[in-house]
C-alpha cells in the first residue's frame, strides 16, 4: 500500500491491485448523515458505510450495482475492492483504485458516534484520461518546438535528414528511416535506431519493395500501418541489429511542391502496434521535417546555381595583351556581397596588332537584378564588338538593346580601345554618362580625358564624344566609378574623397605597374572611408610598361569581374 499520495498523482490504476491512499488528519472529521439516511440511499454515487471492524453497515443502490454482493453485514475485505478495504483498515482519507476497467477515487468521512466511516466513490476514468491526453499534447507540443528549432538551425540538407531520423527514432518509434527521392535506380537512405547514430547509404533498391513507400515518395497520402505487413519489409529497411519488425508507418515528407522524401517509423516485435493517434502525430512531424529538408535542398540548389553563375564574375588576374598591362579591382558596397552594381570586363584582340578593349560600368541599383543587367551588358558588348568597332555607334546599339528588354534600370559606362603602334599605344576613350578617365603621364602629370556622353538604357537616343590619345612607356589610363570620388570619410567622417585627391594619388603612380596603381588607389580609398558606408568602387588601369620592366606582368586571355 502506498500512503500519503496527493490527489491526482501517479499513473492511472491498472487492475484491482493498484491504489493510492491519503491518511486522515488527527483532527475530527465533519459529521455525516446517519445510517439509512435518505440522502445516502438516493445518492447517484456509490456510497459505502462501514464500522471500525470493516463490516458494511450500508451500501446504497449505486454501490450495490457497482459491487454486486456488497450488502449490509458483509465484511468489506471479502466483498469490496481490496484497495478500499486496506484504506479503511489504515484509516486513510482518500484512496484510488480500479473496479473492473474503470478507475475510482474514494473519499471518506467519520461520523461523530459509533466509529462509522462513510466512503464516497467517484468515477475518475474520464478525468484521468483527459489529464493523460493533456500531458501527452504538452509533451508533443514541446517536441515539435524542439524539432522545429533543430531542423531549422541547419541549412544543410544532409544534416536535416540526420536530425529527422534521430528525432523520429528517439520520440516516435524504436527506429526511423528517411528515404530520399530516387535518382535513377539509386535510393538514398538514412537509418537511426533509438539511442544510436545515423547511418547513411545509397542503395540499388526498388521503393515498391516497401508497402506504401513508392506512393509516399510521389506525395500520396500514407497508408494505415495495419495495411503494412511487417514480414513483407526488405532486409535493408531496418538498421543493423534491430531485430524483427513488429509494425511500421510510412508517411511522405511534404516539400515545396515536390516531396522531399519519405519517413518510415519502425517498432520491434512484441511491442504494441502504432495507434491511429500516433500515426496522425507522425504525419504532423513529417510535415515539419519535410519543409526543413525541402528548404535545405532548395538552398543547396540555389547556391549551386549561384556558384555556377559567379564563375564568370570572379576577379581576373592581372593580364597583359600585346605588351599592354590591364588590371582591375572592385569593392562592393557591402562586405558580405559578391555581386553589386559596378563591373568591368576585358576583350582581348583576336590577333597580335589588333585592338584590345576594356569596359567599366555602373548599373543603377544593386543585388541580383543589377547583376543580371550587368551580365546582359557584358555579353551584348562582346557580340557588338565583333561587328561595330566605332564607340559611338556601339553605344547606340547597346542602348537600343537595353530599351527593348524588360529591365527598367539604366547604366553608365566608359569604353576603352587599345592598339599598339610603332610610335606608341593608341587609346580611344568614350563615356556613356560615366566619369571621364584620367591619364597619368610619365612625368606625373594627370590629364582628364575629354569625353562625355549620355547614360545608357534610359533615353531613346544617346550621344557620345570619343577622346583619342597615345600612351607611351610609363603612362597609365585609369577608368573608375563614382564610388571612388564620392566615398565619404576622412578626418571629419563626411568629407568626399574627390577627383582632386584621386588625381594627386595618381600623380605619384607614374611608371608603376597597372596592378600596383589599382591596389594603391583602392587602399587609400578604403582608408578614407574607414568603417563608414560607401558605394560600389571599381577601377581599371591600362598601363604601357617601361622597357626595363616590359615582362614584369605576364599572362594572356580574357578576364572580367563584377561586384
Amino acid at each position: 500500500m502506498r500512503s500519503k499520495q496527493r490527489e491526482g498523482e501517479g499513473d492511472s490504476c491498472r487492475g484491482t491491485a493498484s491504489h493510492y491512499v491519503r491518511h486522515a488528519p488527527k483532527t475530527s472529521s465533519p459529521a455525516v448523515p446517519a445510517v439509512g439516511d435518505v440522502a445516502l440511499e438516493s445518492s447517484p454515487h456509490p456510497v459505502i458505510v462501514a464500522d471500525r471492524a470493516g463490516v458494511v453497515r450500508l451500501a446504497n443502490a449505486a454501490a450495490a450495482a457497482l459491487l454486486p454482493g456488497l450488502t449490509a453485514g458483509c465484511e468489506l475485505s471479502r466483498r469490496g475492492p481490496h484497495w478500499l478495504a486496506e484504506a479503511h483498515a489504515g484509516r486513510a482519507r482518500v484512496a484510488y483504485g480500479a473496479v473492473g476497467e474503470r478507475a475510482y477515487r474514494a473519499s471518506c468521512a467519520e461520523t461523530g458516534t459509533g466509529g462509522l466511516t462513510t466512503w464516497w466513490l467517484s468515477d475518475e476514468t474520464d478525468h484521468r484520461a483527459a489529464r493523460r491526453a493533456l500531458a501527452t499534447e504538452r509533451e508533443r507540443t514541446a517536441f515539435l518546438a524542439e524539432a522545429s528549432d533543430r531542423l531549422l538551425s541547419s541549412r544543410n540538407a544532409g544534416t536535416c535528414v540526420d536530425t529527422t531520423a534521430l528525432l523520429a527514432a528517439t520520440h516516435l518509434a524504436d527506429a526511423a528511416v528517411v528515404v530520399g527521392p530516387r535518382t535513377g535506380r539509386r535510393l538514398p537512405v538514412a537509418r537511426a535506431a533509438r539511442g544510436g547514430a545515423v547511418t547513411r547509404t545509397t542503395l540499388t533498391a526498388d521503393p515498391a519493395d516497401v508497402p506504401g513507400l513508392a506512393e509516399a515518395l510521389r506525395g500520396f497520402p500514407p497508408a494505415p500501418s495495419h495495411r503494412i505487413a511487417p514480414g513483407a519489409a526488405p532486409a535493408w529497411l531496418a538498421p543493423e541489429g534491430f531485430g524483427s519488425i513488429g509494425s511500421a508507418v510510412v508517411t511522405p515528407l511534404p516539400g515545396n511542391g515536390v516531396p522531399a522524401g519519405a519517413l518510415i517509423l519502425l517498432r520491434r516485435s512484441g511491442r504494441d502496434p502504432f495507434t491511429e493517434d500516433e500515426e496522425t502525430f507522425a504525419r504532423i512531424f513529417a510535415a515539419r521535417a519535410g519543409a526543413a529538408v525541402s528548404a535545405a535542398l532548395l538552398l543547396a540548389e540555389q547556391s549551386s546555381v549561384t556558384d555556377l553563375l559567379m564563375r564568370d564574375l570572379l576577379p581576373p588576374r592581372p593580364h597583359r595583351y600585346d605588351g599592354v598591362e590591364f588590371a582591375g579591382g572592385c569593392r562592393p558596397s557591402r562586405d558580405d556581397q559578391r555581386v553589386g552594381g559596378d563591373f568591368y570586363d576585358f576583350y582581348p584582340a583576336e590577333h597580335r596588332g589588333g585592338e584590345t578593349r576594356a569596359v567599366l560600368g555602373d548599373v543603377c541599383g544593386k543585388g541580383l537584378e543589377a547583376a543580371v543587367l550587368t551580365g546582359k551588358i557584358r555579353h551584348t558588348l562582346q557580340a557588338l564588338w565583333l561587328v561595330e568597332p566605332d564607340h559611338e555607334r556601339l553605344l547606340t546599339l547597346l542602348n537600343g538593346a537595353l530599351l527593348t528588354s524588360h529591365h527598367t534600370r539604366f547604366a553608365t559606362l566608359v569604353l576603352a580601345s587599345v592598339t599598339r603602334r610603332a610610335h606608341g599605344v593608341e587609346l580611344r576613350l568614350t563615356s556613356g554618362g560615366h566619369p571621364a578617365p584620367l591619364i597619368v603621364r610619365s612625368d606625373g602629370a594627370v590629364e582628364v580625358a575629354r569625353t562625355s556622353g549620355t547614360l545608357i538604357g534610359a533615353l531613346p537616343e544617346v550621344s557620345a564624344r570619343t577622346f583619342r590619345t597615345v600612351l607611351r612607356p610609363g603612362e597609365t589610363c585609369l577608368l573608375y566609378s563614382d564610388g571612388i570620388t564620392e566615398a565619404r570619410g576622412g578626418p571629419c567622417g563626411d568629407g568626399m574623397f574627390g577627383e582632386e585627391r584621386l588625381m594627386s594619388v595618381l600623380g605619384e603612380c607614374a611608371g608603376l605597374p597597372a596592378e600596383t596603381v589599382v591596389e594603391r588607389v583602392q587602399t587609400l580609398a578604403a582608408e578614407w572611408v574607414g568603417t563608414g558606408s560607401h558605394d560600389d568602387m571599381a577601377l581599371v588601369a591600362v598601363t604601357v610598361p617601361r622597357p626595363d620592366r616590359l615582362d614584369a606582368v605576364g599572362g594572356d586571355g580574357p578576364g572580367m569581374y563584377t561586384a
